[in-house]
């Protein structure tokens, strides 16, 4: 007899007494992350399962019990390493959030916690993380939510980080490439063309391909949708209907909009929105 799948489910929502970070609980068989970046760190535990996901250059597959730990502006994937899926805790926590917990071991000024490898096998710090995530999902007390994720943020920190200036993370950008991230962040719900792009960096149009890929990771019609996804986020969030969200972010429609949300989120617009108004 085949082994039933378990059903695919997600969670999301925000909790502002952490700086409004996001969270994200799943289980996941078929679905497949975009290729994508987060603008903060994107940090989870496997609870079951394994998922697989290329980084950095490199495939790499992270089993139950094992901490990811993916860093600012780093494109990457996400799928099922196994048959069964996998299923796991993420929070996104922003630079500036790390970075407190930064400070508050060492008197580095400027600099940011570099992980070398992104999949960690420590079994004890894998269950204190999923131990803050459950507290942050069930409401916990604020002092209890905050205390456990400085506590956990630290420890991570501690054990597992080099420290390195904020500049290499972040790397030096071609002005080009700015103008036209700057443009996409600025113009995202319009109808934007490749020669549009590259008349605005005054460069030809396969130069342009080129050199945004290479600094960002992404092509400009995937780092767009991006941007469009984020803003949809931030609509959503404020109480936007989704209709609504889809038209003011520059999608054809609201199954447009479903589509590319699932792909770089995990989860739909309507769960996200669940997530955000829960009670």
């Amino acid at each position: 007899m085949p082994t039933k799948r378990p059903p695919e489910q997600a969670k999301v929502w925000r909790d502002p007494v952490l700086g409004n970070t996001e969270m994200l609980r799943a289980t996941y068989v078929t679905h497949c992350f975009t290729r994508h970046t987060h603008d903060g760190y994107a940090i989870g535990v496997i609870e079951s399962g394994v998922e697989a996901f290329a980084y950095r250059g490199t495939n790499y597959q992270a089993p139950a019990g094992s901490i990811v730990v993916v860093h600012p502006g780093e494109v990457h994937t996400g799928q099922a390493g196994i048959p069964s899926g996998w299923s796991y805790r993420m929070l996104y926590p922003d630079v500036e959030l790390v970075q407190a917990a930064l400070s508050q071991l060492t008197d580095t000024s400027g600099g940011i916690p570099f992980f070398a490898h992104p999949v960690l096998h420590d079994r004890p710090l894998a269950a204190q993380l999923r131990q803050l995530h459950m507290a942050i999902e069930a409401a916990h007390s604020e002092l209890e939510r905050e205390s456990r994720f400085l506590w956990t943020l630290a420890q991570l920190i501690y054990r597992h980080a080099e420290i390195r200036t904020a500049d290499i993370s972040l790397g030096c950008e071609h002005a080009a490439v700015a103008q036209v991230r700057t443009y996409l962040q600025t113009h995202y719900a319009q109808s934007i063309s490749l020669e549009q792009l590259a008349q605005l960096a005054n460069l030809k149009p396969l130069r342009l391909l080129r050199v945004f890929r290479q600094e960002t990771g992404l092509p400009p019609h995937t780092y767009l949708l991006q941007v469009r996804v984020a803003r949809a986020k931030d609509l959503l969030a404020a109480g936007v209907p989704i209709a609504q969200v889809a038209y003011d972010t520059g999608f054809t429609d609201q199954s447009h909009l479903n589509r590319h949300f699932k792909r770089f989120v995990g989860a739909t617009p309507g769960q996200y929105v669940l997530g955000c108004f829960k009670e």
